[in-house]
């Protein structure tokens, strides 16, 4: 995954559209629909911690993980200008290393896509399974192939805010469904715009594809919803909502030949 360092100054301002607190009220009601108390809940690839600290407003018991010091650092801010004890860690998906298990995982926002191929998810998911509780959820959603080719594709969308310009451009690459993404950001400074950029991939899979993955890591029961939505996806179908279910943690028996 990239740093994202340019990104976290401006992830904020490009995603004022998510509504974060309508998906925290979705995440708990799909809980309740697998009959599933929350538990110790981590927010996994947590980004500036909106949708974190919209879980807590909710009353779970909370933290969130990042790979980006610069996304953190906006979470940080946020939690401490609502006075919310969260806790946040700088730790990568595919090598994540908690203090204990917990309960239920959340990972938001196309996170997963961001990985660099299926051997760096394959260890997300090794890594999640092994610090779950018996009986955890792991829920997380994924843009999907349709969106990969008919959405994102070859496009380029433009932001024009109050104080940022930002260029969005896509390059579809039909082989493996991965769209490269290029950010320019223009930062108005008094009469000058200043540029910064910012370049990433994103790598879409079959739900066929990222069920196997999951068994492969220990999860005994896996449910796919369209997003939002407690349905099966439709066909046209944008980002989708995986809940895997492990039964049996590996709680302390954990494989060597994960991918750093």
């Amino acid at each position: 995954m990239a740093g994202y360092d340019v990104f976290a100054r401006y992830y904020d301002a490009l995603t004022a559209n998510v509504d974060y607190k309508g998906r925290a009220a979705y995440l708990k009601k799909l809980l309740e629909h697998l009959h599933h108390e929350p538990g110790i809940v981590l927010d996994l690839a947590c980004g500036t911690g909106s949708l974190t600290l919209e879980l807590y407003k909710l009353g779970m018991d909370v933290y969130g993980v990042d790979g980006s010091i610069a996304m953190l650092s906006e979470a940080k801010d946020k939690a401490y200008d609502m006075k919310a004890d969260v806790m946040f860690l700088c730790q990568k998906m595919q090598t994540l290393d908690l203090f204990g298990t917990v309960n239920t995982v959340f990972c938001s926002l196309d996170s997963i896509n961001h990985l660099s191929g299926e051997a760096q998810v394959q260890a997300a998911f090794d890594r999640v399974a092994f610090f779950m509780d018996n009986d955890s959820w792991f829920i997380f959603d994924v843009n999907t192939l349709y969106k990969h080719e008919k959405v994102l594709g070859n496009n380029t969308y433009i932001y024009d805010l109050a104080d940022i310009y930002c260029a969005w451009q896509n390059r579809y690459n039909p082989q493996d469904h991965s769209v490269a993404i290029s950010l320019d950001f223009f930062e108005k400074e008094g009469k000058v715009y200043t540029r910064s950029s910012e370049h990433f991939f994103e790598h879409a899979y079959s739900v066929e594809k990222l069920t196997e993955m999951l068994k492969k890591s220990g999860f005994d029961r896996v449910e796919v919803f369209g997003d939002l939505s407690f349905d099966a996806p439709k066909p046209e179908e944008q980002r989708i909502i995986f809940a895997a279910h492990i039964t049996n943690s590996q709680n302390g028996v954990f494989k060597d030949d994960i991918a750093p």
